[in-house]
């Protein structure tokens, strides 16, 4: 009778018989199936008993994509009756298929690469560091040492292919041009460009260099680049082309030096490629990030040269199990904390490559970009996933390279999860992170998640669900998250308010609400004021309202959130007109267009409703608690 055999159910010397036995009788179109499986043999032969141990010893095999086989035993052979899998893919859903284990295992809960030298970290997850250091050296320089000179970093969707050893050059020359353009360490070099190699270049020499990059949202408006100009007192800006019609308006509101990314390119050439590496404190300030405010604002969250370590290692490495062999590919881009390291900061400190694309993500071109990248890692964001599934209804797609997607910016709907799996075999791993974190510090794993909730805390990663006198609330009650992290920023530039209010004693007040589950999973509530997240963008309900109401039509305006189809939370518009009843669809056309032109593209408001009046507290401000309800 037949019966299935997974290879973990054999000791190492039948496992030798087996393969032998079968290098024998096998065409030669297999011999390279048993070569695999003997190079799986070698890194388990000091084994003898592999049952129980597989899922924590096989881990480091599985991340290099070597697979399980499952055969059926005949009286006199072995004859495989299913294809290779690769366990990546859904590693749980494979086990239980095949019986292999009830219980997860934790397929990338330990470190899969070897740390940079003098990089440590503690059995407390907390990261040591040299006392001196630059943290370009362990993300750029590092790989020429490693043997990586002539692998490929970057690649891009019109043909570029960066090796790590181009790249460190490229950084070095950048260094120095931007030392030649006058600005010195500490100076602040604000970089308006798009997902390119250039980005890198700038990025990594002003870090080298001593200079402070700041990659600011590239979908803003003249007067937020020309408030950022003024409230950074950047030395220089550097932009690319395609952002020209916003940032040469907001230079002439606020005159910066400044340089297209092709001028500085053709610096860049004549600058020297050698650059030694400005040393500084692990926590000294190394680059910022603008995010928005409660206010509308952006605010400059100033980050140290720690937090992309401890990031790409915490998370990259330890939870999503990011290896040399990987190849990211992210929807998201490079100016979000979240794109910054799924495209660059992780693959930089794997050594593995990142594939970009300066477009505006939509279905097509990413589905477009998987086929012929053929990313293992991907990462969106719940308003494209919901996009993507119903591009898929309408035409299938090979996504069998990917074995993780990822998504943040908002939450994921449970539904989109369920239906992502069914239609690509795969799990999106929903997580939180933010500008202040850096990146994901909650997130589900391959091993280890629950659809509808942002998972567990990262390891390294302190959370605690608080109430409003700041004293943890009991699991399953609702209240304030608070998180304490080496990756977060220390302070807001020029906002020492705002730094009081959200950093508190070592913790930050994300300004989320959370409650906790009876299993660990954290569960988002929504936001503790009044902000919205669209597409994974914070934006200011106040800002749209002070749009609407310069229609000379518009009375007053209230802006709230509201579930899509997809249940992806976007801009709703209350409006009392001047006149009552003139609400209608021309003039709903007319208010969509102007905030379309005025703001940014994704804050416009998707749909408008008139109303009498607003409701009101007794000093006149706007009870949108009311309008949600």
């Amino acid at each position: 009778m037949k019966r299935a055999v997974i290879l973990a159910d054999a000791t190492a010397e039948e496992l030798k018989d087996r393969l032998s036995y079968l290098a024998e009788v096998s065409p030669g179109t297999e011999r390279a199936l048993w070569r695999d499986f003997a190079r799986l043999l070698d890194l388990l032969s000091e084994f003898p008993e592999l049952h129980e141990e597989y899922a924590r010893r096989l881990r480091r095999a599985v991340l290099k994509r070597w697979s399980l086989g499952v055969f059926y035993r005949t009286t006199e052979r072995f004859v495989i009756v299913t294809g290779l899998m690769d366990l990546r893919r859904d590693p749980a859903a494979i086990r239980r298929r095949f019986g292999l284990h009830e219980e997860p295992a934790t397929f990338a809960s330990h470190p899969a690469m070897t740390l940079p030298h003098d990089i440590s970290f503690g059995p407390d997850n907390k990261v040591r560091l040299p006392q001196r250091f630059n943290v370009a050296v362990p993300f750029i320089d590092r790989h020429l040492t490693e043997g990586r000179s002539d692998k490929v970093a970057i690649r891009t969707v019109h043909g570029e292919a960066v090796t790590f050893g181009a790249l460190a050059e490229r950084v070095n020359r950048a260094g120095n041009a931007l030392l030649a353009q006058g600005l010195r360490p500490g100076d602040r070099l604000l970089m308006a460009v798009k997902d390119c190699p250039a980005f890198f270049y700038l990025f990594w020499g002003a870090i080298k260099a001593g200079i402070v990059p700041v990659p600011p949202n590239t979908l803003l408006r003249a007067a937020d680049y020309a408030y950022m100009f003024e409230d950074s007192g950047c030395g220089l800006v550097v932009y690319s082309t395609e952002f020209a019609g916003e940032i040469e308006p907001a230079l002439k509101q606020f005159p910066v030096k400044m340089l297209t990314v092709d001028a500085f390119l053709a610096e860049m050439a004549k600058a020297s490629p050698q650059l030694e590496a400005r040393l500084a404190a692990p926590t000294d300030d190394c680059f910022w990030l603008y995010s928005s405010g409660s206010t509308g604002r952006p605010k400059g969250a100033v980050h140290g040269h720690r937090d992309m370590v401890v990031t790409s290692e915490l998370y990259g490495v330890r939870v999503l199990g990011v290896t040399d062999k990987d190849v990211s590919y992210s929807a998201a881009k490079l100016f979000f904390a979240y794109g910054l390291g799924n495209a660059m900061t992780f693959p930089l400190w794997t050594g593995s490559t990142a594939i970009l694309d300066d477009r505006r993500p939509t279905p097509d071109t990413t589905f477009d970009n998987i086929e012929k990248f053929q990313p293992t890692l991907y990462y969106g964001v719940p308003t494209l996933y919901a996009a993507q599934l119903a591009a898929l209804d309408q035409k299938p797609r090979q996504l069998d390279s990917i074995r993780a997607c990822v998504s943040a910016g908002e939450p994921l709907p449970a539904d989109i999860f369920r239906r992502w799996k069914e239609k690509t075999g795969t799990v999106i791993l929903d997580g939180i992170g933010s500008t202040e974190c850096l990146h994901i510090f909650i997130g589900n794993r391959l091993d280890d998640y629950r659809p509808g909730t942002s998972g567990k805390p990262v390891p390294g990663y302190e959370v605690k669900v608080v109430d409003d006198a700041r004293q943890p609330v009991k699991k399953g009650e609702s209240g304030a998250l608070w998180i304490r992290a080496e990756s977060a920023a220390k302070y807001y530039w020029n906002k020492p308010e705002k730094t009081a209010e959200t950093m508190i004693d070592g913790w930050l007040n994300t300004g989320d609400t959370y409650r906790e589950d009876p299993d660990g999973y954290l569960v988002y509530e929504g936001r503790s004021d009044d902000m919205l997240k669209v597409g994974g963008i914070w934006c200011s309900p106040i800002e749209i309202e002070s749009c609407l109401i310069t229609h000379p039509a518009v009375l007053e305006a209230a802006v709230i959130g509201q579930a899509d189809a997809d249940q992806l939370i976007k801009p709703k518009a209350i409006v009392v007109l001047k006149q009552a009843g003139g609400g209608g669809a021309a003039l709903t056309d007319e208010l969509t267009d102007l905030c379309r032109k005025s703001l940014a593209p994704y804050k416009y408001p998707r749909w408008i409703e008139y109303v009498a009046e607003l409701p009101k507290t007794a000093t006149g401000k706007i009870q949108r608690f009311k309008l949600r309800a």
